[in-house]
């Protein structure tokens, strides 16, 4: 593993800075309190770094998205760590009936709200819920939703990587949320199989997790989507050009659970 490829993600990691350093400073200077709350600093600063990250990986994601997303996605649908909509404008009305879009970081729900509306999905006709809960609460989810396993898809881009208890998370949605014959769809970087590439993204985790807001470069979410067990099909893939030796390793994938 060559040295640029051990600490190309600094490159990352000095952008995320230059571009939410001053708009966190702002904020902190504006209310010096949040100085005691050092998760919503965080939340500060992701949203204006995913501000710029976000759009620029979904613009390079577009066909990769209408492949996982448009052409399976329907029924209600929970997009996990929704951040500023991206999702919404991939989600195929005539198949869709509810977007569901779960952000606990709230600095981005006006943006979120302008993207839900604009792809077609509206509070006013029931066609979109916006939650700001966390992807662990599922008494939260189930109750705003009103009921045991009301979710048809559960779609989750490049956020399974930051939810706590991973694990335990995914088990319950997968089980509590998600309907018998639904499905989840997911896109995540993922930990590399290769054991001295998964040494770097373990040994990076700490600092890339202060700007990212709790970001793991290291968790083998699609392993752990299939321990859950109790499903019909399993589809995982990645990219065919994708650098073996990359610390952002990543796994697509279709779950579709057993009726």
């Amino acid at each position: 593993m060559t040295l640029l490829k051990r600490y190309g993600l600094l490159s990352d990691l000095c952008m995320g800075i230059q571009i939410a350093f001053w708009p966190t400073f702002k904020q902190i200077w504006a209310k010096p309190t949040l100085l005691l709350h050092p998760t919503e600093i965080s939340r500060i600063f992701m949203s204006s770094v995913w501000s710029v990250f976000g759009q620029g990986i979904d613009e390079n994601s577009v066909e990769t998205k209408k492949g996982l997303i448009t052409q399976h996605a329907h029924g209600v649908v929970l997009d996990v760590g929704a951040a500023y909509g991206h999702t919404a404008k991939y989600l195929d009305k005539t198949r869709v009936t509810k977007y569901v879009a779960l952000e606990p970081n709230t600095n981005m729900h006006d943006e979120l709200r302008r993207a839900a509306n604009a792809a077609g999905f509206t509070e006013a006709l029931g066609s979109f819920v916006l939650l700001s809960c966390g992807a662990e609460d599922t008494t939260c989810i189930l109750t705003s939703l009103g009921g045991y396993q009301p979710v048809d898809t559960i779609i989750s881009i490049l956020t399974l990587c930051s939810v706590p208890d991973p694990q335990d998370t995914i088990r319950s949605l997968a089980t509590e949320v998600l309907k018998p014959g639904g499905q989840v769809l997911f896109y995540e970087h993922v930990r590399n199989p290769n054991p001295n590439i998964a040494w770097w993204q373990t040994f990076w985790n700490p600092l890339w997790g202060i700007a990212f807001d709790g970001c793991k470069l290291d968790r083998p979410t699609h392993l752990w989507v299939q321990e859950v067990g109790g499903w019909e099909k399993e589809d995982v893939w990645g990219f065919d050009d994708e650098d073996e030796e990359h610390l952002f390793w990543h796994r697509l994938g279709r779950f579709v659970k057993a009726a």
